[in-house]
């Protein structure tokens, strides 16, 4: 028999060699030094030929991974780089020249709109189910028209209950002469109906359930969110502001319908103006950016208007 000095082996079975494979981080060798491990059977000892072919290990190839910066790596306090949004031309100008001419708050709006034909005074859920009344009154009508008919119908206790047991014709007299007054007659009932029926009484508090209802749009829905429920959902955009955007050029393009120019002016307004702009501009359309003759001479405005321009 060989002894183990022979095969290259210290007394107590062990030789040292260099491994050519990776080590696991529990083998990895402290200092960079060899590592005493145990022959294997048919293995040379170092400084030795070998009788057996040598296989070569392949080469391992590296693959190079991408990853997204988390929170606590190198990317962290790191925000994505914005496009500049689009805005339009002196907007924050013509908007500081309207509110001062906006600043008498004395545009019909002002003393008759949503927020004033309601009974504050009246429970909680009475008072959101008259602002959402007071709003389907107010499509195609003037604020004067709007107000007078809450008037009338509160004196007889505007609530879901009385609106229910009146008969068409007594609540078409009521409302008269608001605008397409037999057609909301249909409305206000079965919107009352399905409030009492699903909603106990109350309206919802959403955009979307808002929306469901007859005879309420998208500028309705957004005002009872923000007078019923305090709640900031979006801009409520009517005639008067959806015919200013455009004349002011606070839209990319020409837009056509009020909900069109909603989504255009509420991919730029900065949203803590979103509750601010339906009345001021509302307002501003009543008094001075009428719909037929504006009256561009008075307005501060005239400078910076391009619809002014062409006038």
């Amino acid at each position: 028999m060989c002894s183990p000095q022979e095969f290259g082996m210290n007394a107590g079975g062990m030789r040292m060699v260099t491994r050519s494979r990776v080590l696991g981080p529990r083998a990895r060798p402290r200092g960079g030094g060899e590592v005493a491990v145990p022959l294997r059977k048919g293995e040379a000892s170092a400084g030795e030929k070998s009788h057996h072919p040598v296989k070569r290990q392949r080469k391992a190839q590296s693959l190079n991974v991408a990853y997204e910066a988390s929170d606590g790596e190198n990317g962290e306090g790191t925000e994505p780089v914005k496009a500049p949004s689009w805005e339009p031309q002196d907007w924050r100008q013509q908007l500081a020249n309207i509110r001062t001419m906006r600043s008498g708050k004395d545009a019909p709006v002002d003393q008759l709109g949503v927020e004033h034909c309601y009974d504050p005074s009246a429970p909680p859920k009475v008072r959101r189910y008259q602002v959402l009344l007071s709003l389907m009154l107010s499509s195609q009508t003037k604020d004067q028209v709007t107000a007078g008919a809450m008037q009338r119908l509160r004196a007889r206790g505007l609530t879901i209950e009385s609106i229910l047991q009146t008969d068409d014709n007594t609540l078409g007299t009521l409302i008269y002469p608001v605008g397409f007054w037999r057609t909301k007659v249909k409305y206000i009932k079965q919107t009352s109906a399905i409030l009492q029926q699903r909603y106990d009484g109350d309206i919802p508090a959403s955009v979307a359930e808002l929306l469901t209802l007859p005879g309420v749009g998208p500028k309705m829905a957004h005002l009872a969110m923000t007078v019923a429920w305090g709640t900031v959902s979006g801009i409520a955009v009517d005639t008067h502001v959806h015919r200013i955007a455009n004349r002011l050029k606070w839209t990319k393009k020409v837009t056509k319908s009020p909900e069109e120019t909603r989504i255009a002016l509420e991919e730029w307004l900065p949203r803590d103006l979103w509750s601010e702009i339906n009345g001021l501009l509302v307002g501003f359309g009543q008094q001075t950016c009428l719909p037929v003759r504006p009256r561009c001479q008075v307005c501060l405005n005239q400078a910076l208007c391009p619809a002014a321009q062409g006038l």
